[in-house]
């Protein structure tokens, strides 16, 4: 494999799209150590052979890797590469305000600066999509790439609590009763969520219900009164204030304007 990178400055424009590639490229090294250092930015470094130890953080904490095998580097915190062997790996370099959200979901967890999977070709691809990507000077593709590889690597394994919350979210109940129905204390469901989704078991539930509005107002022809009925509210003229507040518009509005009209059948 050829030893290649490229660096980029992304433009005020580029900015706005929340996250943005600040380099890629490729390199095989040998097994002596890196000099320990901190980024500035966030990087992923994928490792496709080899084998050896990650130093990462203030307590120099060793970390073993053996290919395949994702490291995870963060702004500020100190690594050091202390390979057994020669290493072939893949990097990129990013950052940008999504960085935030991304680490509220538990995608960027400076916990875990080594990952490995399963299966790891999904991740591989999406590596391999970034870098070809990186040298085409589309912003739009690349930042989508990023966020595949993302969404790809920083999976964690879950339990399915929050997609089990959200199969029940439109039962009119209390997040005690959610909690009781899943075999788990409030504040086991509270943690569960907030490690999947970022947000609280009531967020996801009036999330859900909302969603699941939507696609009544849009695909069936019911009253605004059964569409509340529904999705878990007997009080419709509540139901349309929660909706108006946090859509932005009514349901008979949203019905008319904020969705494809007609069912989905039909198109």
């Amino acid at each position: 494999m050829q030893n290649w990178s490229i660096y980029l400055t992304p433009g005020a424009v580029e900015s706005q799209l929340g996250l943005f590639c600040l380099g890629a490229g490729e390199q095989t090294h040998g097994p002596e150590p890196a000099p320990d250092r901190a980024l500035g930015c966030h990087a992923l470094v994928w490792l496709k052979e080899g084998r050896g130890h990650l130093l990462h953080g203030p307590d120099r904490q060793l970390h073993e890797v053996r290919a395949p095998a994702m490291l995870w580097l963060f702004p500020g915190v100190l690594h050091g590469y202390r390979p057994a062997t020669h290493w072939r790996q893949a990097w990129t370099l990013f950052s940008g305000p999504a960085t935030e959200a991304l680490t509220s979901l538990g995608h960027l967890d400076p916990s875990q600066p080594v990952r490995r999977y399963g299966d790891p070709r999904p991740i591989d691809r999406a590596f391999t999509r970034l870098l070809r990507v990186s040298t085409q000077h589309n912003a739009v593709q690349l930042t989508g790439a990023l966020y595949d590889l993302i969404g790809q690597a920083g999976t964690s394994s879950g339990d399915g609590v929050a997609a089990r919350l959200a199969e029940l979210a439109c039962a009119p109940m209390s997040i005690q009763d959610y909690a009781s129905e899943l075999g788990l204390t409030v504040n086991e469901l509270r943690d569960a969520v907030r490690r999947t989704t970022g947000s609280t078991p009531h967020e996801l539930v009036l999330s859900t219900r909302l969603s699941s509005a939507k696609v009544l107002l849009a695909e069936e022809d019911l009253s605004v009164a059964a569409v509340a009925r529904r999705v878990g509210y007997d009080d419709p003229a509540y139901f349309s204030r929660l909706f108006a507040a946090r859509v932005g518009m009514s349901p008979i509005a949203f019905r008319r304007s904020g969705s494809i009209s007609g069912r989905i059948s039909s198109l």
